[in-house]
């Protein structure tokens, strides 16, 4: 889907938040990009969904340009709702913004409210609902045009423990039907573990990619309780600790 060529990002004030980066997408994977604060996890992010441009370097979609609109979606670590609007009417926002909204345009925003757990939620507003409702309401609008490309910042990371681990689980089914290319940026391993098929790991700032890790896990209901999801757990574990931690400095 896409390949990045030796990405640099720098901002005013001499700060590089990548250099050199390098990586390719293919069509249905789930990669989750894993890496301490500050290392560009969330600048790759928006340079991917054409929010920033990159100082050098290059995006190669396999199309030759980049997605039309619609065919990327975004979820963000806030769920940025419209507090005045219905849960239903949030995930209509890409078709109200649309020059042509789809005839089926109702249809498909119960269908999407459906998917995420939500279905008696419609015409309730942000303040009624909890905050992993809500980051289901963004999660719909992310759905909602049937994107090539979901992109999500860190969208579960202040959620509780619980509601945390139900949200994944619907998060990868939701990926399993929808056959889209999933990248998710978290700081957590067992998160990166649990939900993705590659793992990407990014050294502290400025960004390069150091490694990729295979997460070929059992799609079981008992995920999280496999000895390979604990051997995974270890192996990125070990791997991030080698990139934090400087050579010949005893942790």
């Amino acid at each position: 889907m896409l390949r990045i060529e030796r990405i640099t990002r720098s901002f005013p004030g001499g700060v590089m938040a990548l250099d050199q980066a390098n990586l390719g997408l293919e069509g249905g994977d789930f990669v989750a990009l894993l890496g301490p604060s500050g290392c560009g996890k969330s600048t790759l992010l928006r340079l991917i969904a054409g929010l920033d441009r990159p100082s050098s370097g290059t995006l190669r979609w396999d199309a030759g340009q980049p997605p039309a609109p619609g065919e990327i979606g975004f979820v963000f670590q806030d769920p940025t709702l419209l507090p005045w609007a219905t849960a239903a009417e949030n995930v209509a926002l890409p078709f109200a913004l649309s020059a042509r909204p789809p005839k089926d345009a109702p249809a498909r925003v119960a269908a999407a409210l459906a998917a995420v757990g939500l279905a008696g939620f419609a015409a309730a507003r942000p303040r009624a609902l909890s905050g992993g409702m809500r980051m289901r309401v963004s999660i719909a609008r992310a759905l909602i045009t049937r994107p090539r490309l979901l992109l999500m910042d860190e969208p579960f990371a202040a959620l509780d423990e619980f509601t945390r681990h139900r949200l994944q689980a619907d998060l990868r089914a939701l990926w399993r039907e929808a056959g889209c290319t999933v990248v998710f940026v978290t700081h957590s391993i067992y998160e990166a573990c649990f939900l993705a098929r590659r793992i990407v790991l990014m050294t502290p700032r400025p960004g390069r990619i150091a490694r990729e890790i295979a997460a070929d896990l059992p799609e079981t209901p008992d995920r999280r309780l496999r000895p390979e999801y604990a051997a995974l757990v270890a192996e990125v574990t070990a791997a991030m600790e080698r990139l934090l931690i400087p050579a010949g400095v005893d942790p």
